[in-house]
């Protein structure tokens, strides 16, 4: 059996070792060790929490043993994919650099600039970074990375998910050709292959098998839950799992609650610190100092529950786990042996219990295939029930007050609230009186089609008896057919100006109203509106002769 002393490190780097504990190398270290002492490239296929820590921190300080760091110039780069992950590489290191002189600086967001800038200017030999904190230090020229000679990319597929490969990318550029890279990925994504082709130069490929098998000092559950109505999906989950936990009693010491989504870990979180449980939250958009509070109060045992997220869960580690909640079934099965592998560690007992409801169906056969064995099923806690309140959906705010304005609950859809498109027709007012219906007649233009339309002043009063109630002024609705507003005595020069097209909101008159045309013609489109062709004063003239015949 390969032990660390074969492996030809550096004796200060083994002493440290040995004072840690460490006797034999996990199989990614013993693999990825001997070539990465030789100088190469390395890609390293492994799941987090095989010890590729290690794997790349322990060469990484044999080969900069001899050396010395200029200010702003770090020899070597370690980038990470989260905060918490880049600190407990930086707390590896410091574990197993104790022994020599070799300094380090980590660059993460949500701490001052300031601080770090002192670091660099001092000069390091390694320098721990998150991208994005990296090209903030790179752009305001307080960074240069010509002289790095070892480069390590670690937990290259979570950097996929964040968006960070057009940083790394980037990253790459920055740093000279000659220097070793040695990069670390649970999967081998299209694109992440595409960055190892361009930018590795024949490296090393160490694969470890895909970590798909459970601990056996881990006890699994799966606890079904069917909510009575789908949007009380949430509701219910958390009931659900606050009966679990007082159904572990004493035997729950502590433990780790895994969301989904950053949203969902504030809500967990609140909801059991109202019904009295010791939580708190941990996601990416937590400020930094928040966030390192929270773990070390979890990690010193002064913070019972710790509601997290993947990403920011990512490498944790924290020995004396006694129970992992999964409130949210993971997406991607692999995240699934991730999770649970939080509990058990170092020979302890364990227990993962997850919280399943039909639409994770697809979650749950992906994970059992990966595990190759079903999840056991358990039970709700003796004496349990669903409340009333996640029975019944709550009144919305727009059903209470009839809808978006006061307005019947109709959306800008033109959907009711309860989501039924409402009829075109409308019903009529009960506390108003309904006109009766007026039957219009059509004129006699419709009757004879080839009879000329007459002059305007014996047309206009059957046009206008011909209003529907709806057109009329509201006080002349339950009457009858209202009387022609201009009558016969109306002056012949309003009746010119109205021939003439004057612009008088009360003299408008748009012509008879004709309906078909038979075999008239109306003047109108026989003339010509062209500018030039007719002279203004004998088209006023023409029009003002018409008017009077």
């Amino acid at each position: 059996m390969t032990k660390f002393s074969d492996l030809k490190l550096d004796p200060k780097v083994l002493s440290a070792v040995a004072e840690a504990g460490y006797e034999t190398p996990t199989p990614i270290q013993a693999d990825a060790i001997p070539p990465a002492l030789e100088g190469k490239d390395v890609l390293g296929i492994a799941q987090t929490g095989t010890g590729k820590t290690a794997s790349f921190t322990l060469p990484m300080l044999t080969l900069l043993r001899r050396g010395r760091a200029r200010a702003r110039m770090p020899r070597s780069l370690v980038l990470c994919p989260t905060r918490e992950l880049a600190a407990q590489v930086a707390e590896n290191f410091d574990l197993y650099a104790k022994n020599t002189k070799l300094t380090r600086a980590l660059l993460i967001g949500g701490v001052s600039f300031g601080e770090q800038d002192k670091l660099i200017d001092k000069g390091v030999d390694v320098l721990i970074a998150t991208p994005g904190r990296l090209l903030d230090h790179f752009e305001r020229g307080k960074l240069i990375l010509t002289d790095v000679k070892i480069m390590v990319v670690d937990e290259a597929d979570r950097m996929l998910d964040m968006g960070f490969i057009p940083d790394i990318e980037r990253i790459f550029q920055l740093t000279p050709f000659t220097r070793q890279t040695l990069f670390f990925s649970a999967t081998m994504a299209p694109e992440i292959e595409r960055i190892t082709n361009t930018f590795l130069h024949a490296p090393v490929r160490v694969e470890v098998a895909r970590q798909a098998t459970t601990g056996a000092n881990i006890t699994q559950k799966l606890i079904e839950v069917t909510p009575a109505r789908r949007d009380q999906t949430a509701k219910t989950k958390r009931e659900v799992l606050r009966a679990v936990i007082e159904g572990e009693g004493e035997a729950c010491t502590n433990a780790i609650i895994f969301c989904n989504r950053k949203v969902d870990v504030d809500i967990v979180s609140k909801s059991l610190q109202k019904y009295g449980f010791d939580a708190a939250p941990i996601h990416g958009d937590l400020d930094q100092s928040q966030r390192t509070r929270t773990l070390e109060s979890f990690r010193e045992g002064t913070l019972k529950f710790l509601i997290a997220s993947d990403v920011a869960a990512r490498g944790l580690d924290v020995p004396a786990v006694s129970h992992v909640f999964n409130y949210d079934l993971p997406m991607h099965a692999e995240d699934y042996v991730h999770r649970i592998g939080r509990t058990g560690r170092a020979g302890r007992k364990g227990a993962a219990i997850s919280i399943y409801v039909p639409a994770d169906e697809k979650f749950l056969s992906g994970i059992e295939s990966l595990i190759e064995q079903p999840i056991p099923r358990g039970e709700l806690p003796e004496g349990f029930e669903i409340s009333e309140g996640a029975k019944t959906a709550p009144v919305k705010r727009d059903d209470a007050k009839g809808g978006r304005g006061g307005r019947g609950g109709r959306s800008r859809s033109g959907s009711s609230s309860n989501g039924e498109r409402p009829s075109r027709s409308r019903k009529p007012r009960e506390d108003k009186p309904q006109p009766e219906a007026v039957e219009t007649k059509a004129p006699e233009a419709a009757k004879a089609p080839s009879q000329k339309v007459d002059t305007p002043e014996e047309q206009q009063p059957e046009r206008k008896s011909e209003r529907t109630p709806e057109r009329q002024a509201p006080e002349q609705r339950p009457a009858a057919a209202a009387p022609a507003r201009h009558d016969a005595n109306e002056s012949d020069e309003s009746r010119n100006r109205r021939a003439r097209g004057g612009r008088g909101r009360r003299d408008r008159d748009n012509g008879p109203n004709v309906v078909g045309m038979g075999d008239h013609v109306p003047d109108f489109l026989t003339r010509s509106f062209r500018p030039g062709l007719i002279d203004s004063d004998e088209a006023m003239s023409e029009t003002e002769d018409s008017a009077e015949s």
